[in-house]
């Protein structure tokens, strides 16, 4: 079995998967610092729960984009599976041509999911990728990583409005009952969701402009399909496009 780890700012993603089959998922908050044995005693944890052993895995792939975690991961590797786990490295990536410079500047997450994409979608296509930060990458007919654009994040807006503006509140993010809010709550949730829904689809326009109209348009993270529900562009939301993207680069880096 893979084990599939996706370390991101906010949260880290962890998957196991039996052949292409994704068997277990869980997702946990990023914390800073954590030892080899704490993650080691945290993924016992998980996958005792699932009726998993340690013995089981026999593989480990890792996206990982918060320096510090990237050695005590490949230790908690070594230390509990005895395992040396493949680490995504933009800079040594073989796999995919990666037009961006410098390729050690770029995420190892935004890699992942621009080849799960194409291996499941086809080229070219867009991800967006509501995470931290909301990124959008281009990859082209043929599979290459052409670049992207970043902007702040879901939870960094409301976060900000929250801490910036006294009086107003923390708010569940769901859908709004109209555009015209007509209380505090529901006037924050239609400027996020409808605002980014706008974002997404000028960024997409955009960049359709430059790689061609039909260019399909891939969403993933947690908050994908409340924003896709009201986007004009998206079509296709595949929450675990990096834990795919994780167990195919594993699967061809393995072939090589």
């Amino acid at each position: 079995m893979l084990l599939v780890i996706d370390v991101g700012n906010t949260n880290i993603a962890i998957g196991v998967y039996k052949g292409s089959r994704l068997a277990a998922n869980w997702r946990l908050r990023t914390q800073r610092g954590r030892t080899p044995d704490e993650y080691g005693v945290y993924l016992r944890e998980l996958l005792e729960h699932a009726g998993i052993a340690f013995s089981d895995i026999t593989g480990i792939a890792i996206s990982n984009v918060v320096p510090p975690a990237a050695s005590a991961l490949l230790e908690t590797g070594r230390k509990f599976f005895q395992i040396d786990a493949y680490l995504v490295d933009p800079a040594k990536e073989a796999s995919i041509r990666i037009c961006y410079e410098p390729k050690s500047a770029v995420g190892a997450d935004r890699i992942v999911n621009a080849v799960a994409a194409h291996t499941l979608y086809g080229g070219p296509a867009i991800v967006v990728d509501f995470g931290t930060a909301t990124t959008f990458d281009a990859i082209s007919e043929e599979g290459d990583y052409l670049g992207g654009s970043i902007a702040p994040g879901i939870g960094i807006s409301l976060e900000a409005l929250f801490r910036s503006a006294s009086r107003l509140p923390r708010i569940d993010l769901v859908r709004p009952p109209s555009a015209i809010g007509t209380t505090t709550e529901s006037s924050m949730q239609a400027g996020i969701i409808y605002g980014f829904a706008g974002q997404v689809d000028e960024v997409v326009a955009k960049f359709r402009e430059e790689m061609g109209a039909h260019a399909k348009v891939i969403a993933t993270g947690g908050l994908a399909e409340l924003i896709a529900s009201e986007s004009k562009t998206i079509e296709i939301v595949n929450p675990l496009l990096t834990l795919e993207g994780l167990r195919l680069m594993y699967e061809r880096q393995k072939k090589s």
